[in-house]
């Protein structure tokens, strides 16, 4: 689905769009009910409406709702650690099914059934394969190293069959207790920034949250769980020009791509980080820009505060035809992405995901 509607970040968009509109559409549907019977009588329209004075068929779909709507709030509580989150998000696919028993218990199964077996199924399959980590390949921490301040690069060594993983990707990973480690018992999304010939992968690890403050201390021996891998979000076709813009551990990507083959078109990375000393993969970075003619690197140190972005992007001139690509906090995507329209970029040239899953 991600290729087919152009990104990772399109498809949320079309999924938020598309689960809000059926959303309204659930809540207009006891109000017609209710409409309809309002002209003959306000109590019947009433009575259309409450659960009180109908039996189970009735209530079902209302517990049904009920659930969407717990659901959706939870979705907008950022408070929520994400793997509780995870599994409370889940109330939304258990409505799904409770509204379409509700179906059949009014006596509508002909055309329901099956879409209730399809729904029970598709749940039942995200309950094993990502809530309970079924699909998850083994793997072995074999070393990490420091990157930065709060960072670190942390190899993997699969323990049987690799999957197909490329570099730019991202993948799931749960790491178990382990020598001098304990776990978190949560998959989190982190970027592949390199694959090696025997499946090993590379990934960049900041400390961002509880979960990825306790990784900061992972040694050999841990082993891990691997589910993925998912996007492509550096895999731009053609031979255009790019812009990449970097906010932090924003890099990997970018530096997953730069890792797989040498560049074919003019590339500008504009890389922001706070201070140099929490700069991943910065020596890297200066070393093939100075190698490599086909790389223009602009660094900037901006402090804790988010800088003024505009002054910082490539005049209008230097923009046309060139495919942008973005990655890092949202405030600065959200920064960024209307200083490139402004300058006439089109939102097609414009590619970022969203790594949040919220």
């Amino acid at each position: 689905l991600a290729a087919a509607l152009g990104g990772l970040e399109r498809m949320y968009r079309w999924h938020h769009l598309t689960g809000v509109a059926a959303y309204v559409l659930l809540l207009v549907h006891p109000l017609a009910l209710a409409a309809a019977n309002l002209k003959a009588s306000p109590r019947l329209a009433w009575q259309t409406l409450s659960p009180t004075t109908e039996g189970w068929p009735v209530w079902s779909g209302w517990i049904g709702l009920g659930l969407l709507m717990a659901g959706l709030a939870i979705t907008f509580d950022r408070r929520i650690g994400y793997g509780l989150w995870r599994w409370l998000h889940a109330a939304l696919g258990f409505g799904v099914v409770v509204g379409l028993v509700h179906l059949v218990l009014l006596g509508i199964d002909e055309p329901v059934l099956p879409i209730l077996a399809v729904a029970a199924g598709l749940l039942g399959w995200r309950l094993l394969r990502g809530d309970l980590g079924l699909a998850a390949r083994p793997y072995l921490v074999i070393e990490r190293r420091e990157l930065a301040v709060r960072t670190i690069d942390v190899v993997l060594q699969p323990l049987g069959e690799p999957p197909d993983i490329s570099a730019g990707q991202f993948v799931l990973i749960a790491f178990s207790d382990g020598p001098l480690y304990r776990g978190c018992g949560e998959f989190h999304p982190f970027t592949v920034t390199s694959v090696g010939r025997d499946g090993k992968l590379h990934i960049a690890v900041k400390a961002v949250g509880d979960c990825t403050t306790r990784m900061l201390s992972l040694v050999s021996g841990v082993e891990a769980r691997v589910i993925g891998g998912f996007g492509g979000f550096s895999d731009v076709d053609g031979d255009a020009p790019q812009l990449w813009v970097a906010g932090g551990i924003g890099i990997t990507p970018f530096m997953a791509r730069l890792s797989t083959a040498p560049l074919r078109h003019p590339v500008h990375l504009l890389y922001l980080y706070r201070r140099e000393q929490d700069a991943a993969f910065l020596p890297e970075l200066r070393t093939l820009a100075a190698t490599d003619p086909n790389l223009t690197l602009h660094e900037v140190a901006t402090g804790d505060a988010l800088p003024d972005i505009d002054p910082l992007l490539p005049p209008q001139y230097q923009l046309a035809g060139t495919e942008c690509l973005l990655c890092g906090p949202a405030q600065l995507v959200a920064q960024i992405e209307p200083g490139l329209q402004a300058r006439g970029v089109a939102p097609r040239r414009i590619h970022y995901e969203n790594f949040e899953f919220r």
